[in-house]
């Protein structure tokens, strides 16, 4: 059968290759797209695909933009560290939706779900128990309240409400709180977009997380940018080219 990946982060993506060789033996990987651009290469390039397991986030926007522009004859598992687009994922070609970070047993069975639904028969209907099941999901995900930080006299307790923003660090990330402490967090940025509530936070470029309860004014920014003034944060921070237009629906939902 022939896959296509649509994933920007190469740790990600080598997590996929690696459980697609282990549960889909018999794929063929045709293409592999981290931008919008690419993606939309490939889907063009090749029309016979039968499979596609897509990001939400790629390099330069949403994937979910893609499939509103290119036809998609094939079924779609999302895998993203984003919960809030389930719903408009299922609107696509999508059968399962994968959060970020799923497991191997998560995998196995959206794999499954996919060879009862299509094997040997192609494309249909998505049943509407799937849109139901994720639906579901959504509504019983518990977002993460705290974080511990350790200091020289022991561990100290920082609550999401108070952070204002999350800035990346490789491995690890800076959780900036509302009294002006610069607080190490042992998650990257990636993993903390996974469990903080997505209607409070929003990462606004690859490095820079924001709560919404903190935006003290918005600004725009060279090349249709924001610059956001945040209460608490000495300096304004500014949004990627790419996150600009979902920030924008974001902040006005």
């Amino acid at each position: 059968m022939k896959v296509l990946i649509f994933e920007d982060e190469i740790p990600a993506y080598d997590k996929l290759i690696g459980f697609i060789e282990k549960y889909l033996p018999d794929a063929e990987l045709k293409g592999w797209g981290r931008s919008i651009n690419e993606a939309k290469r490939l889907l063009n390039k090749y029309d016979d695909v039968e499979l596609i397991f897509s990001d939400i986030e790629l390099l330069d926007g949403s994937s979910l933009n893609i499939y509103k522009d290119v036809s998609v004859n094939c079924p779609i598992i999302f895998c993203t560290a984003f919960d809030q687009y389930i719903l408009e994922a299922f609107q696509t070609n999508g059968i399962a939706y994968l959060l970020k970070p799923y497991d191997e047993a998560t995998f196995k069975e959206a794999i499954g779900k996919y060879k009862t639904l299509f094997s040997g028969k192609g494309y249909g209907s998505i049943p509407p128990g799937v849109i139901k099941e994720l639906t579901e999901i959504k509504e019983t995900k518990k977002f993460k309240q705290r974080f511990t930080v350790k200091k020289k006299g022991g561990i100290k307790l920082v609550s999401a409400a108070n952070i204002v923003a999350f800035l990346a660090n490789g491995d690890f990330s800076f959780a900036l709180d509302d009294q002006g402490q610069k607080n190490i967090i042992n998650y990257s940025i990636g993993e903390i977009e996974s469990k903080v509530d997505p209607d409070k936070f929003f990462r606004i470029s690859r490095s820079e997380m924001i709560n919404i309860e903190y935006i003290d004014k918005i600004e725009p920014y060279f090349k249709n940018r924001l610059s956001i003034k945040m209460n608490g944060l000495k300096d304004s921070i500014h949004t990627s080219t790419s996150r600009t237009p979902d920030f924008r629906t974001w902040i006005d939902r």
